[in-house]
């Protein structure tokens, strides 16, 4: 018998996606699954199931590990070249000046308590401030003035699982009722925006695997997933907010590189144009 925690593959696609049981219902024969590693909700029959052995677990926890270390160590390098440039840019006054940084503050509501965690602990290792709230996504969008008013972030990341039915048509894939949580989503991004209109002041990330990208930007988002509605990694969220979080204020953030800094790529985020959250001051503190 399924249970909460198992860790299964769906047959009937290949054993494409690791998938954490969430709920299992036995008068209906299915369970609602959760991605391991990318932020999808689905069900399933449960003679679709499979488990995962403990070697092929081994095996993948090995690989996922390696690619988000890749991603972690590529915005260091990006950013020793960053401070490089700047060095140079400041000269001497660099030099002779004990500047202090202060990059961007981050609010992040995240719908999965476990990817949460992961992303709060990404974050303490990116050195970036960051608030984190698992709050169902349906619930979101009545937290969200209270949680801006007492946070007062630079970016804000509204993010946790979602999904598109099945072989949708093109018309359909438009039509908000297709999908599990983009309507909670854009609810929450409306209600940020009646806070704060200024998409400089506010920058804004949400969505998940295959949520829908065109209505989440223009419900105010800056960034979103997801443009060819493919999964999006648990960190892809933050990856973006990095990015955000160490442009200069004066700088505008180039685009094709917030979305190449990404473990999943142009196919699974986008966005616009928009002005980095990244300030530099005077003096350091003794304290």
């Amino acid at each position: 018998m399924w249970k909460s925690g198992d860790l299964v593959v769906r047959k009937s696609y290949g054993k494409d996606v690791w998938f954490v049981v969430d709920v299992v219902d036995v008068e209906s024969g299915t369970a609602t699954l959760k991605g391991l590693d990318v932020r999808l909700i689905a069900d399933a029959p449960l003679d679709d199931l499979e488990v995962v052995g403990k070697d092929e677990m081994m095996t993948y926890r090995l690989a996922q590990a390696k690619l988000e270390n890749e991603s972690l160590r590529q915005i260091q390098i990006r950013r020793q070249l960053g401070k490089a440039k700047s060095d140079h840019r400041m000269g001497q006054k660099r030099q002779l000046d004990d500047f202090f940084e202060m990059p961007g503050r981050v609010l992040h509501l995240d719908g999965d308590g476990q990817y949460l965690e992961k992303c709060l602990h990404t974050y303490q290792k990116l050195d970036i401030r960051a608030v984190g709230k698992n709050i169902p996504e349906a619930d979101m969008v009545r937290f969200m003035p209270k949680l801006l008013e007492e946070y007062e972030p630079d970016i804000l990341v509204i993010t946790g699982h979602d999904s598109v039915v099945r072989n949708g048509k093109h018309q359909e894939m438009l039509r908000m009722d297709q999908y599990r949580h983009s309507n909670h989503y854009v609810q929450a991004v409306r209600a940020a925006r009646r806070y704060e209109r200024s998409r400089d002041e506010l920058f804004i990330f949400a969505g998940a695997c295959q949520s829908h990208f065109e209505a989440l930007l223009e419900a105010g988002a800056n960034f979103a997933s997801s443009p060819d509605r493919i999964l999006i990694h648990a960190l892809d969220p933050v990856l973006v907010a990095e990015k955000i979080a160490f442009t200069p204020i004066q700088e505008t953030i180039d685009i094709y590189e917030v979305v190449q800094s990404t473990i999943t790529g142009r196919e699974g985020l986008g966005g616009i144009e928009s002005r980095g959250k990244y300030r530099i001051g005077l003096p350091r503190s003794r304290y």
